[in-house]
Parts: C-alpha cells; structure tokens; sequence
C-alpha cells in the first residue's frame, strides 16, 4: 500500500517544488467556438480543409496529435511551442500559444493566426466568434475527438448516473466541452509567493465575473452571465467540490496547500498508452486500495480493467480550479470566459499587472466594505455577480468604484514592467464605464431584438494594435 508521506512527497515534487525556479513568463490559452453560418452543424471536413490549409501555411507547425481516424487534431511549432488544436470536439479550437515574457509579442501571434484561420473558415461560410458558449451549439453534433484523451474525458462526464447518495444534482449537458469555451492564462510564481497569490487572487474571483463574464447559454438562461461555472460545478468534475471552482480557505503556508492537494479526487490513469477511467474518489483513498476497477476504450467500446495504484499516478491528477497549480511550475487562472476577440489580451494583461502588486490588491480587498464583510464568501459572490441583476445589498456605483481601484493595481503593475501593456486594459475601463461585461451586454442586446448574427460578428472582429 502507498502511504501517505508517499503521496504528500509526490505531490510536492509534481506541483510544488517546480516553483523554486525563479522565471518570468505567461502562458495564454484561447479556446474559440467555430460556427456554421448555415445554421446546420459545424462541418468537419472543413474543419479538417482548414487545418490542412494552416499547415500548408505555417510550415513550422507539425503534427502533435492525429485521431483515431487519422485526422490531425493538433499542431505545433517546435520553434516557439505555440500549439493550434481542437479542444475535446471539432467544435472548438484552442490557440495555445508558447511562453512568452510581453503580451506584444504574443498577441501579435494570436492575431495572425485568428485571422488566418477565421478567413479560412469564411470560405466555408462557417466562422469563429468570441463567445463562451457556441451560441450554434444547438445545431452541432456534439461527437468527442476520436482520440484517447478526449474520449476518456467524456466518457467520465457522461458517467453521472453511476454516482449515487452524492449531496449534488448534475446538469444535462455532459457534452459542455463541446460547447464552452475559454481563455486561460499561466504565470510563473515563485514558491515563497504561492500561498499569497492564491489567497489573494481568490478573493478577487467576484471582481473578475464583473468585469469578464462572457457565457449566455442562449434560448435557455438569458439570466446568467456566466454559464460556464454551473457546466463544470454540477457536472462529474465537480463530484468533490474542491476539484473545482475557488478554494474557499486561506492558507496558512505551504503545508496547508499540500493538504489540499490531497483533499483532491482523481478519476483517471494510463496504463500501457490507454486511458483509464474508474469512479471519481479521493487521492488518499485511491492509493489506499489494492485494487480499482476501471473502464478502458477498446475498438469501440469500453470493457472492465482492474489495474494497481501506481504512486506515479498522480501525473493524472486532474483538478480544474479557477486557480490551478501546475507541474510547469505555473499559477493557471481558468476563471474567465473566452472574450470578444478584440479584447483577448485584457485576460492576461489584468493577470500579469496584479502579479507583483499583492500587498496593493490584499490590502484593498482585506479593507473592502463594498462585497465583504456583508456576510458572504468570495464564493457566493462570484455566484451573485453572474447574474444579470446586481442584488440590492450591493451599491452599483461604489462596486464599479472597487473593480476601478482593482484594475488600476493592475495597470500601476503594467506600466512598472514598462512595456506598455496597459493598453490591453482598456476594454475593461471601459466596462467598467457602461457598467457591463460583455454577457451583460449580449442578454441587453437580444432582449432588445439584435440578432443573434450581429452579435456574432461583433464579437468576433479582431484589433489590431
């Protein structure tokens, strides 16, 4: 049996000790909904049209994974790590792009390859839009990439109705990879300020669904601005809830968030190349056992496999915080919405100028009167700010005061760095302005009878700076 000092030092050689390097680059993931404009589902042979096309473009890129049906559903640059692929279906494509150390550089990037890629897809009056959720999803077949991740990833969404006597409902749509969409930043933090940035960043998780939230589930909840954390909060992923959404505690030190960690649940392996799913259950449980029944993919159907716990196992631990540690060494945020295309870059720029100004923030949050200390976790916050309704225990006009003061921590961090980054905030001063985010924004607009095709187009352009 694999102890618990086992486990406790293998998680800190896989997600702590990679945090002793001092570096400083960001990471910035953009997942993006394809659309057919004929109002019929995404076709995939287009799609597939299309990444031939980008490949025979950019001769940089190589084949990082193919399918089952021998489909290239990723591509990389070796030269730079940027990574073009499919995210769970060929539904949605993600822009991965390679670290960095200024946004400029990155977004000059992301900006060729958006526009290359969404012109591709007009050929085929399909398009890319800056939506959180396909607002098309309803016309698509909702089919995973037919390879040995995402198949397992969907198999264990779709696998709700083998949890019983669990204090949770799960939602109808297992499919939600399919459809949801967001943007994803990654930083280097440095172990001495881990615990800080997690706790302090954490509290900040309510400001962010103010200024950021971008996914109307259209024709069936025109009052949530942001969907997508109800998607990942009652579907499987969220079994135990400390394997998502915020972590709800302040840590003390580095032993605290150890023991975190092995709070966590792991529903995953690999043995011998293939993925092996089993019921959700806790890390220690896990290594507890002799023995775990699984369920591994074989030529079209799943059969029972009973594999041994293997204290390498916790290479597939897979939590999906809105704060994610990762073996890169890196602090993930995963909180936010894909954005408007022309406001990708305030994502990470709002996260890389309150990186080094923690004292700032902590102070401003810890003195907050507007959201604290009314009897709320930072947790139900977040939950009432992505409504369409700001509650009447909130004045409007001094929380649009307090997401300023936020956002000016972050453009003082911006321009300390003097590169000029600042410039990326500005959608957000603007929000800010109109008292809206662009969810808000879009429940406004289609309750006032814009079509749904406007919207699309709008916040699909790009800018290019």
């Amino acid at each position: 049996m694999i102890t618990q000092e086992q486990v406790r030092k293998e998680l800190y050689n896989e997600f702590i000790k990679p945090t002793n390097q001092k570096k400083d680059f960001i990471g910035v993931e953009i997942e993006i909904p394809i659309l057919n404009l004929d109002k019929k589902a995404v076709d995939f042979d287009v799609v597939h049209e299309v990444t031939s096309k980008f490949q025979r473009h950019y001769k940089d890129f190589e084949n990082d994974g193919i399918d089952y049906d021998g489909n290239v559903f990723s591509l990389k640059n070796p030269k730079n790590e940027d990574i073009v692929c499919y995210d769970c279906s060929y539904n949605n494509i993600e822009f991965a792009m390679g670290r960095e150390k200024n946004l400029f550089t990155i977004n000059e990037r992301f900006t060729d390859y958006y526009s290359f890629v969404k012109e591709s897809f007009e050929e085929y009056n399909h398009t890319l839009t800056g939506m959180g959720i396909n607002p098309y999803r309803k016309y698509n077949n909702h089919l995973s990439i037919p390879s040995e991740r995402y198949l397992m990833l969907y198999h264990h969404l779709k696998s709700a109705e083998n949890y019983e006597n669990i204090p949770m409902h799960f939602h109808e749509y297992p499919e939600y990879g399919m459809f949801s969409s967001a943007s994803q930043v990654q930083i280097d933090v440095y172990k001495d300020n881990l615990v800080r940035t997690i706790n302090v960043f954490s509290k900040i998780e309510p400001i962010k669904a103010l200024l950021f939230s971008n996914s109307v589930l259209v024709d069936e909840n025109k009052h949530r601005t942001c969907f997508r954390d109800a998607l990942w909060e009652y579907s499987t992923h969220g079994v135990n809830p400390h394997n998502i959404g915020m972590y709800n505690v302040d840590f003390k030190d580095i032993g605290d968030l150890q023991a975190y960690l092995e709070s966590l649940n792991i529903y995953c392996v690999m043995r011998d190349g293939s993925y092996i799913n089993f019921e959700s259950m806790n890390l220690l449980d896990y290594f507890s056992k002799d023995h775990v029944i699984g369920e591994v993919y074989d030529k079209g159907v799943y059969r029972k496999v009973e594999i041994k716990p293997e204290i390498s196992d916790i290479e597939y631990l897979r939590p999906f915080k809105f704060i994610n540690l990762t073996f890169r060494g890196t602090v993930e945020f995963r909180s936010v919405c894909t954005q408007p295309i022309s406001d990708s870059m305030s994502v990470a720029a709002f996260h890389v100028g309150l990186k080094d100004k923690l004292d700032e923030l902590e102070e401003l949050i810890t003195n907050d009167t507007v959201i604290y200390h009314k009897g709320y976790t930072a947790t139900e916050l977040r939950k009432l700010l992505i409504k369409d309704d700001i509650p009447a225990f909130i004045n409007m006009d001094e929380l649009c005061k307090l997401s300023k003061d936020v956002v000016d921590i972050s453009k003082q961090g911006l321009q300390e760095r003097g590169i000029g980054e600042e410039i990326f905030l500005k959608p957000l001063y603007e929000r800010i302005k109109c008292r809206t985010n662009p969810g808000k924004n879009m429940i406004i607009k289609l309750n006032d009878d814009t079509s749904l095709e406007t919207m699309i187009e709008e916040y699909g352009k790009i800018s290019r700076i």
